[in-house]
């Protein structure tokens, strides 16, 4: 089985529940449960490697918390360093505090430790409508850094669009595109 395969298998069969009249489906990538089978996680970072031009990538950045089970692994398999944007504030030279609204939280972010021309990756979980992402790009432009390329390993919804068009200096690109049809995960080739 391709990791392509193993992905899509196992979103396919991610449990949903009801919010609402909203389905939401739960996986261990976007999530963190239920439990992450090692053969799924090591799919998506065989899949990263192979779709990202790492010769342009400085830095990785992972956000808090389901970027650091991702990015972890994926620092190791490319032999880049990681960056993790955090929730809470440490106070050292440099920091950058990122302003963060979603449709489903609001607080703030800060990251450490980027360097003048650092050319930077950032892996996400998943992007609906892409507040997450936005702040955290936002942010990134108040820095001497630039955002190079950004993957997801969930489209969902109008968020990509959106962030394509206004951060047209970044690549943007999804493992897996879906919606929910119903009770039913439906991903699109």
């Amino acid at each position: 089985m391709t990791p392509m395969q193993k992905l899509r298998e196992s979103l396919e069969r991610a449990p949903v529940i009801w919010k609402g009249d909203y389905p939401y489906f739960i996986h261990s990538i976007t999530d963190g449960v239920p439990r992450l089978e090692p053969k799924v996680l090591q799919a998506v970072i065989d899949l990263a490697v192979e779709r990202v031009d790492w010769q342009i990538i400085d830095v990785i950045i992972g956000i808090e918390a389901m970027g650091l089970p991702l990015c972890a692994p994926l620092a190791l398999a490319v032999d880049k360093p990681l960056i993790v944007i955090r929730k809470r504030s440490y106070g050292l030279e440099g920091e950058v505090k990122i302003d963060q609204s979603t449709g489903y939280s609001k607080g703030e972010m800060y990251i450490n430790d980027l360097k003048d021309g650092e050319r930077i990756f950032i892996m996400e979980d998943v992007i609906s409508t892409g507040g997450t992402l936005r702040a955290v790009l936002k942010g990134l432009a108040n820095t001497k850094a630039s955002a190079s390329v950004v993957l997801t390993v969930v489209e969902k919804g109008e968020g990509m669009a959106k962030l394509k068009s206004e951060f047209p200096n970044t690549i943007f690109e999804s493992l897996v595109t879906l919606k929910m049809d119903g009770a039913k995960v439906v991903i699109y080739d």
